[in-house]
């Protein structure tokens, strides 16, 4: 009898200790960026995001297209393909801490700039 509550109770501590090691992952958040603002004005809203590593930014095509992600230090997060429909769009994953620059190169001239921060 004692066996089988051993067994049971090494069971459950396995089940209740995976359970706690998976929600690490899903506390990784998704938050999103207007390329273009409402009112229609190239830039990107928020210009600034802070975010925490392991977060997803998702920037979506709103209005003034075409549009694009480019990275100044992080070309592997740079997106060059042209996005014209409202609501297409990209995604990266920051996986490391520090400051991410971004542009728009069809709008950079007018001022189109973002920030990536990730702590």
């Amino acid at each position: 009898m004692a066996k089988k509550i051993s067994l049971l109770l090494s069971a459950l501590v396995l089940v209740v200790s995976t359970f706690f090691f998976n929600i690490n992952p899903a506390m990784a958040e998704t938050v999103e960026v207007k390329m273009g603002s409402d009112s229609g004005m190239l830039k990107f809203e928020p210009a600034t995001l802070t975010i925490k590593a392991g977060d997803t930014v998702k920037w979506e095509n709103n209005k003034m297209s075409p549009h694009n992600v480019v990275f100044e230090n992080a070309t592997d997060k740079s997106h060059k393909n042209i996005v014209f429909s409202p609501g297409d769009g990209y995604e990266s994953t920051f996986n490391e801490a520090g400051e991410y620059s971004y542009y728009c190169e069809p709008h950079r001239g007018a001022g189109m700039v973002g920030k990536i921060i990730v702590q």
